[in-house]
């Protein structure tokens, strides 16, 4: 028996210098090792994203239709905390299509009452319990709640934080726009922003037991 484990250690030992002198085994050793944290990282912490499409403009892809922003995305708040909150801009998949991701506002809460906007059939709704309203910041270019409705908090995959790329607009995504809009470069865009962010406060008649 202890000729076996003196085997047993002997093979141990030979194998760990074997991977010791093998850089790509050790490469991917290392990789097996920290893939575990790696992937809950991912699933419930942060990912950076490319975003394209005219649905979000101006907030993102301002310039062109071609542009991507990239961004980063917070799923600690959405799939551990369950946090979400009007005005919150959200990637979640489609309740028509499941394989597709979309990024949109959260415009209304559960118990919130909505004005919609064409094509939806109804003038007001009233958001159920485990829904959300969203629409993207450009209507005429976005297929969103106005399209198939309340949507539920359980298709919410993250929410954005900051935008990375480019480097013009790097930083928080709700830190240009906090304040009645200042004198200044970026003036306009804010001003538009502004606007537009109390065109969609009318529009919605808060919960009254919140």
């Amino acid at each position: 028996m202890s000729t076996r484990l003196n085997r047993l250690r002997e093979l141990f030992r030979a194998s760990k210098q074997y991977v010791r002198d093998s850089p790509p085994l050790k490469w991917t050793f290392r990789v097996l090792y920290w893939s575990p944290l790696y992937m809950a990282f991912v699933h419930y912490g942060y990912t950076i994203k490319y975003v394209n499409g005219r649905s979000m403009q101006p907030t993102l892809n301002p310039n062109s239709s071609l542009g991507k922003d990239l961004v980063l995305f917070d799923r600690v708040s959405t799939k551990i905390r369950h946090e979400y909150k009007r005005d919150d801009v959200v990637a979640l998949y489609s309740p028509i299509n499941p394989r597709l991701m979309l990024v949109k506002r959260i415009i209304a809460l559960p118990g919130d009452i909505v004005k919609t906007l064409p094509p939806y059939p109804i003038k007001e709704v009233v958001i159920p319990p485990g829904h959300v309203w969203v629409e993207g910041d450009e209507p005429f270019h976005s297929e969103d709640s106005n399209w198939f409705g309340p949507v539920s908090q359980g298709l919410i995959e993250s929410k954005l934080t900051h935008i990375l790329l480019p480097w013009d607009r790097f930083g928080p995504l709700d830190g240009v726009f906090k304040r009645t809009p200042q004198r200044g470069r970026n003036w306009s865009a804010q001003s538009d922003e502004f606007q537009r962010k109390k065109k969609r406060e009318v529009r919605v008649t808060p919960n009254p037991e919140e």
